[in-house]
Parts: C-alpha cells; sequence; structure tokens
C-alpha cells in the first residue's frame, strides 16, 4: 500500500481546518496510509506570484525535505499542486527525488480518479451545485477540459460528484472562468477582482445553483467573501466535504 502525505495548505490549515479534516476523512475512507507531516508549512506561491522568487525558493527546498520520503503527495488544492508539479523546478531541478516528488503531488480529486482509480461513489447530496472549475486546476493540471481547446469534454470532479444521489449540477455559462481571486491579484486589482467574483457568483444564481462547490478554497474564499457582503444565501463547499460522507469504492 503507497505510504500518503497529506499536504494541506496554509490557508485552509488557518482560516478551513474543516476542509483538511475533510480531505483526511475522504482519504482513510479508501483505505489508504495516509501522514500528515506536521513541519509543512507553505508551498511559496504567493511569493513567487509576487516575483520574490528567492523567497519562495527556501519553502520549495523545505517541501522537497518533507515530502520527498511519500510514495505519494495528496493536497485539497490544485493551486497549491500546481506550484509544486509546474514550478518549483526553477529552484529544485536536479535535487535528489524532487522529479519523483513532481510526477507524485496530487490534487485530491485527480487523485481519486487517476491514482485511487475510484469509480463508484455512494451517498447522498440533494442540492442544486455550480461546479467553479479554478484555473490552475483547469489550465494546468487538466482536471478537464476547457472552450479554448479542442478536445474532447471530460471532468474529473464532475465524474466524482455526479453519481451522488439526489444531486443537481446546474449548467454555467462560462463554467470555465476565472473567479478573479488570483491571490495576490486580489489585493494588487481590488476592484477588478471583485467585479469579475460578482460575475462568477451571477452566472451561478442564473443557473439555480444552492450550492458553489470548487476543489480550492481560496476561490470559494473571495466568492463567499462577496456572498457574505451582498447578503446573498448561496453557500460554497469544497468537494471534499460534499464527498465525505460518501462510500468510495
Amino acid at each position: 500500500m503507497p505510504k500518503v502525505g497529506l499536504f494541506i495548505p496554509c490557508y485552509v490549515d488557518q482560516l478551513y481546518p474543516q476542509v483538511g479534516l475533510s480531505t483526511l476523512r475522504v482519504l482513510r475512507g479508501l483505505g489508504l496510509d495516509i501522514e500528515f507531516p506536521e513541519e509543512q508549512t507553505c508551498c511559496g506561491q504567493p511569493m513567487a506570484n509576487s516575483g520574490c522568487g528567492e523567497d519562495a525558493r527556501p519553502l520549495a527546498e523545505k517541501f522537497l525535505r518533507i515530502f520527498a520520503r511519500y510514495d505519494h503527495v495528496v493536497a485539497p488544492s490544485g493551486s497549491c499542486v500546481s506550484m509544486v508539479r509546474n514550478h518549483y523546478e526553477q529552484w529544485l531541478a536536479g535535487k535528489p527525488g524532487f522529479e519523483h516528488l513532481r510526477d507524485n503531488t496530487f490534487e485530491l480529486c485527480e487523485y481519486l480518479v487517476d491514482v485511487a482509480k475510484v469509480t463508484r461513489v455512494d451517498g447522498d447530496f440533494a442540492r442544486k451545485v455550480g461546479l467553479h472549475m479554478s484555473c490552475h486546476g483547469l489550465r494546468e493540471l487538466r482536471m478537464a477540459s476547457s472552450s479554448e481547446r479542442m478536445v474532447a469534454p471530460f471532468n474529473k470532479v464532475k465524474v466524482l460528484l455526479e453519481q451522488l444521489r439526489g444531486i443537481q449540477l446546474v449548467d454555467l455559462k462560462r463554467p470555465d472562468e476565472c473567479c478573479g481571486f488570483g491571490g495576490t491579484f486580489a489585493v494588487a486589482e481590488e476592484a477588478v477582482s471583485c467585479l469579475m467574483g460578482q460575475d462568477r457568483i451571477r452566472d451561478h444564481e442564473q443557473a439555480g445553483a444552492e450550492v458553489i462547490a470548487g476543489f480550492d478554497m481560496s476561490c470559494l474564499m473571495h466568492l463567499e467573501g462577496l456572498l457574505t457582503r451582498d447578503k446573498k444565501p448561496m453557500q460554497v463547499l469544497h468537494v471534499a466535504q460534499i464527498l465525505e460522507h460518501a462510500r468510495l469504492s
């Protein structure tokens, strides 16, 4: 049985610990051997996105020291997984264990579909759900087809959620559009970021969604903030929270 290192992004650890616990329970439900290395910290993405690459380097090196010993690394975040898989090369190329780490770090849903080979999700979730496909997961991890590519439609998150009894996945007009968060973009370009988020919420509203589901709490945090400010009843949930009570096999 592979040994799995659970990577919980810093903002999940600090602001949404329930998502980290849901991820752990989903993985344990599959009978996997899971460890949570307590010395883990941020993956370095905020610094890298801000152009402070040398500040991100020590965090990439620390990530390698902590997680290189695992067969697989799983995180409830497409954004942070993309950081490891697509952007650590600049600091860690040629270092022992890096290629194994890069090739075996997975976002939760892609791990369930591609590695754990989950084909059955047995559970209930009788809500109308709009699926927010975050940019990093969509365009850097290729967790689903996107409108600018001429490929057959697929969606690894939808494959899991659509098996739940009672769930209604609503159709969005622009299913692969950015929420406007973009990490430090939300700080540097606050007004544009908010308008983009409100636009995404409007699309979900018009589709009749009661819940916005996603695999990156950073995007969902941005949308949740706008929903709260505008006193709108729509709920945001990480996919791990929806799958937590289902049986996966």
